[in-house]
């Protein structure tokens, strides 16, 4: 049984949030043309959803991650993108707790924000943060404990936790002295790896 924590704070992408496969192929083929590159349809997911190390196999060695996703956020249309973008049918499930809670994504604020909107999910969260090159990305803590100060529990004693789908998520709880709980919403065969945390969960409703 999952603890009760004093806040929580959730990932957005792959964890509450999708897109329809036809807009992710769509972006896809866009940053494939950009870059002169052609992906599998495996590769094509795992480049939206998997980790850098994962990305970084798939990639040339010439272009970084980081100049990936730069090509990426170029092709990527946050009306789109948002217009395409649906709620997993178990995330309303997390509108029953009862404690503060909070968004830290890697989702760029441009298109978050367009997202909440569409979906008129912004009142479910007290703060959200969005992951940048000048706040840090997840793993590194920072975008955790910026969403803490935010939701005033930083300094206060309050134990917390971060749920996510990736790696990522996981670290960056940990790192930040948060427990971590992953949600599977992935293959992990197709990952080639599964996500530890403090507990893992197949579905919202386990919550």
């Amino acid at each position: 049984m999952v603890p009760e924590y004093d806040y929580w704070l959730f990932d957005l992408d792959g964890t509450l949030v999708d897109v329809e496969s036809d807009y992710r192929h769509e972006v896809m083929a866009g940053v494939e043309d950009r870059l002169g590159l052609a992906f599998t349809d495996d590769e094509r997911y795992l480049l939206w959803h998997a980790t850098d190390d994962l990305r970084m196999d798939i990639l040339p060695p010439e272009l970084t991650v980081r100049e990936f996703w730069e090509v990426f956020d170029e092709v990527d249309d946050p009306i789109a993108r948002a217009e395409s973008t649906y709620l997993y049918d178990d995330a309303d499930r997390i509108t029953n707790i009862d404690t503060p809670s909070g968004i830290v994504t890697h989702c760029p604020a441009p298109v978050a924000d367009v997202v909440f909107d569409h979906l008129d999910i912004r009142d479910w969260f007290e703060t959200v943060v969005c992951c940048s090159e000048d706040l840090g990305w997840k793993p590194d803590p920072a975008p955790v404990e910026h969403a803490k100060e935010k939701m005033e529990v930083a300094y206060n004693g309050h134990e917390g936790v971060l749920v996510g789908d990736g790696a990522c998520d996981i670290g960056a709880a940990w790192n930040a002295g948060l427990d971590g709980i992953h949600v599977e919403r992935h293959d992990p065969d197709l990952l080639g790896h599964s996500v530890l945390g403090d507990y893992r969960l197949s579905s919202f409703a386990d919550l």
